[in-house]
């Protein structure tokens, strides 16, 4: 196949959302998105962006997503979280996803990152199994912490 990896740029948000919406879908969570276009465009295309995101194109069809962002880890500096990284059903296992997370992988060595961080369901195996051929370290001992908006409006 012929894929173009590139930046994800600001015509390509809606796109994005239906990435998103189909990750959550297969995640069994659609019902918990609530971001928006304004809130995509906003939050990522500021002078101080709040997310970056490559894209995978296949005749003109956006196919796949690496959704990024940088932190800062106390015992590490910094490091890149992905925080979703989605192909299209129809375009799995054929080297899409093989081509946007090595290009992930770039972008945290070229900027000189200590380190590049995901989370993944522990019953999505076909993604664990993915991220082994990495050599990635896949650990269970630590749980996620979580409030949600309305949890943060009743302080």
């Amino acid at each position: 196949m012929d894929v173009e990896i590139r930046k994800g740029l600001k015509k390509d948000l809606p796109d994005i959302l239906a990435l998103i919406k189909e990750l959550a879908d297969y995640e069994k969570s659609l019902d918990k998105v609530d971001v928006t276009l304004d809130q995509l465009e906003q939050d990522g295309f500021n002078d101080n962006p709040n997310y970056y995101f490559l894209v995978a194109v296949y005749k003109d069809e956006i196919i796949g997503m690496s959704f990024y962002w940088i932190r800062y880890s106390t015992w590490k500096g910094k490091v890149l979280f992905l925080e979703d990284f989605v192909v299209k059903e129809a375009f799995r296992r054929k080297g899409v996803g093989k081509k946007l997370f090595e290009q992930t992988i770039k972008i945290a060595k070229d900027e000189n990152m200590d380190g590049m961080f995901w989370q993944v369901l522990d019953w999505n195996i076909p993604a664990i199994n993915f991220y082994k051929k990495y050599n990635a370290t896949i650990s269970s001992a630590w749980l996620n912490g979580r409030l949600e908006r309305n949890q943060l409006e009743r302080f």
